[in-house]
């Protein structure tokens, strides 16, 4: 091994440099534990200037402050990648993978087209010290649930397989979105792809499948009286019904779909989730956004 050892140490930083630049941000610091001058090439500009987007989005003022002394590229990523920026209408906010260094964007739930979002009576906006925006969309009552919302393709790295999410809460008085099930759909120029998916997790109880839940109301003047969510059974759906996740900061995600960003092409990827069917009142979500991040693989 030594002897080997020597031989990398002796080739050129410039030549490391060069061949670690055609790999990813995950494999330079993989390669950076290899020897000594593995780390030297692997930590240079000359590597992490290849990972850093050229065409980065601006950023609101004060989202990154001037770092002293001033940071070398890889630092740069590093921050980048750390933690949502906001851009400058605050309606919007960007990071980059830090496995590959692919743009990854969270639309806020005002940046989002809800129907009859401004209306009062169906939904309210509310501020969350949680929540990276300065308000978050709170469903109080509708039949008709439509969200969706779109963002060119440009802005995300080209050759690479993105997913959005709907990002959100229930709260305790939640109502009606266990059933009927909701549709998912992504659009990328002439490929619409939908699934089936369900914003409650009904993890704690069980019951028949395909039973209509106590709860659920048909199309009236008026929405019932909200019932506890401890007092509800579950409503068991189809393996192929996509179910949310919690996140690491407390938050819920549900996958709507996934698309692939191929290079060279204009055009906007545009996403939605729906319940307009069932007829049913609906109650209790909080929406802060919609992710599109990189699906990773498995």
């Amino acid at each position: 091994m030594e002897p080997e050892a020597c031989e990398i140490a002796r080739l050129p930083e410039e030549l490391l440099s060069a061949a670690l630049a055609r790999t990813s941000p995950r494999d330079a610091c993989r390669a950076a534990a290899v020897s000594p001058a593995f780390r030297d090439a692997a930590d240079s500009d000359a590597v992490w200037a290849c990972f850093l987007p050229r065409d980065l989005p601006p950023l609101a003022d004060g989202e990154l402050p001037p770092a002293t002394p001033a940071p070398g590229k890889k630092d740069h990523f590093l921050r980048l990648s750390d933690s949502p920026l906001l851009l400058p209408d605050k309606l919007a906010s960007m990071w980059l993978d830090r496995e590959t260094g692919a743009k990854c964007y969270m639309l806020s739930a005002r940046d989002l087209s809800i129907i009859w979002g401004d209306t009062p009576l169906y939904w309210s906006w509310i501020p969350l010290t949680d929540s990276r925006f300065s308000e978050c969309a709170q469903l109080l009552h509708v039949c008709w649930f439509d969200i969706s919302g779109k963002i060119p393709c440009k802005m995300l790295t080209q050759d690479t397989v993105y997913a959005a999410y709907i990002v959100f809460k229930m709260n305790e008085n939640s109502l009606g979105l266990d059933y009927p099930v909701q549709e998912a759909s992504v659009s990328v120029r002439v490929t619409n792809l939908t699934r089936l998916v369900c914003l409650e997790s009904n993890d704690e109880a069980e019951g028949e499948a395909g039973a209509v839940p106590g709860h659920y109301w048909p199309v009236r003047p008026h929405p019932p009286q909200r019932t506890s969510r401890r007092n509800r059974r579950a409503v068991p759906h189809g393996e192929n019904v996509g179910r949310p996740q919690k996140r690491a900061d407390g938050w819920m995600e549900l996958e709507l779909g996934e698309f692939f960003n191929e290079g060279g092409e204009d055009g906007e990827v545009s996403f939605s989730l729906m319940e307009t069917k069932g007829g049913n009142w609906k109650s209790g979500l909080i929406v802060q956004g919609i992710e599109i991040r990189r699906k990773k693989s498995g």
